[in-house]
């Protein structure tokens, strides 16, 4: 933490980095729970808002009373420290005209910093939920998330963003969270599936999702925060963020593009759900190069990232046999390490500063996914010694929004 005069915080710095924060905020609430509503069905629709929603709010306090300070604070290469902790060291001196600032964006007040971070975390958490609806205890869901949010979000964000992680030290790019998001939550997402086991009725029921309508919408909200995720990553209101802001747009268009073309030629039809799925692929493969790359690279990473992302929640899920309700792992792991991997291949030396190798990305993206996977492993034993994980078959059979919520969508 440091003091700086009022007249060093950058004021239009400081208000896009503020309104990006509200972009990733828009993102899951409501972007990702309409987005994961909109595919479960009737009777589960209500607990999987009602999780979304949930999970936000915890993660929000346990950000901002451990999280922050465990990520963000220069300790070692593993680990921050606790002396932000419930932000306790923020300072606003009026008389000296003085205010407290991360050393990390020396041009920002600290408070809007740590609300964008805030947002990443809340939102990398809540991806998880897409894994275990329909069958998940509430209860459980919400100690989950307020363990996972500090003991695996908080160390992987320090390895990668704060300067002295050992990830950092490395040289792994990861501009906006290939890694520290998408990999981090598609493999915890992953392991959560398979330690939960699969739905009743699984392989052999048709799942009809509950409305594509607003699946399209949380999708569209998403593709509108993303923007936000990505140039607000810039943490300025300068050319690289105008470029992130512009192949952000261009790679969701050409995973949406690439997607919907492979379903029509392996199925024989288009699908909105396809180009929907395709879109989020897309998005996830650009952002950890969104600000070290071109515009016709980030086509590449789109169409790239739209079929391997169609293979990821296809071939792939019936390969590994888990149950991910929502593909989180399919789209959202997969494409954050196509990602991540590709970034060293298009990323171009004058705008990203460095040349980035691939084995250093790859480094990093088998390093956060091993300890996601045993991170969330871990938990979920540990969480099981107290409480069940799931809820029982009649609840189940019921569905979540009755047996538990006492409500139900109409």
């Amino acid at each position: 933490m440091q003091m700086v005069p009022f007249s060093a915080i950058d004021k239009a710095d400081t208000a896009w980095v503020m309104i990006s924060a509200a972009l990733v905020l828009l993102m899951t609430l409501p972007g990702i729970a309409l987005f994961y509503a909109g595919l479960v069905r009737r009777k589960n629709v209500v607990n999987t808002l009602a999780a979304v929603f949930a999970v936000a709010c915890i993660v929000t306090l346990t950000w901002f009373a451990l999280g922050y300070s465990l990520a963000f604070t220069a300790d070692s290469p593993w680990l921050g420290n606790l002396s932000r902790a419930w932000f306790s060291s923020l300072h606003y001196d009026g008389k000296r005209s003085m205010l407290s600032v991360s050393h990390l964006a020396p041009h920002l007040p600290e408070a809007a910093y740590a609300l964008f971070q805030a947002a990443f975390a809340i939102i990398t958490t809540c991806l998880i939920v897409g894994a275990v609806v329909e069958r998940m205890r509430f209860a459980t869901l919400l100690v989950f998330a307020a363990l996972w949010s500090v003991a695996v979000y908080a160390p992987v964000a320090h390895w990668v963003w704060e300067g002295g992680g050992w990830l950092n030290q490395l040289g792994a790019l990861d501009f906006a969270g290939g890694a520290v998001v998408h990999v981090n939550a598609g493999v915890a997402a992953l392991v959560c599936a398979t330690m939960l086991g699969r739905r009743r009725g699984y392989g052999t029921e048709a799942f009809e999702p509950h409305s594509l309508g607003w699946t399209a919408i949380g999708t569209a909200l998403l593709l509108f925060g993303w923007f936000g995720f990505n140039a607000g990553s810039a943490l300025s209101a300068d050319g690289r963020a105008a470029l992130a802001f512009v192949v952000t747009l261009v790679a969701a268009a050409a995973g949406g593009l690439a997607w919907m073309l492979m379903e029509w030629v392996v199925r024989g039809a288009p699908t909105l759900l396809g180009l929907l799925s395709g879109l989020i692929g897309g998005l996830v493969a650009i952002t950890p190069a969104a600000g070290f790359v071109q515009v016709g690279s980030a086509a590449l990473m789109g169409l790239m990232a739209g079929v391997v992302c169609f293979w990821g929640a296809t071939w792939l899920k019936r390969r590994l046999g888990a149950d991910d309700s929502l593909d989180v792992f399919g789209v959202h792991g997969v494409g954050g390490i196509a990602g991540s991997v590709l970034t060293a291949v298009f990323a171009d030396p004058v705008i990203a500063g460095t040349s980035p190798t691939v084995l250093n990305q790859l480094v990093a993206v088998l390093a956060v996914a091993a300890y996601s996977a045993v991170g969330t492993a871990v938990l979920l034993f540990l969480i099981r010694l107290v409480m069940p994980l799931r809820v029982d078959s009649v609840q189940e059979m019921e569905g979540l929004d009755i047996s538990l919520h006492l409500e139900r969508q109409h």
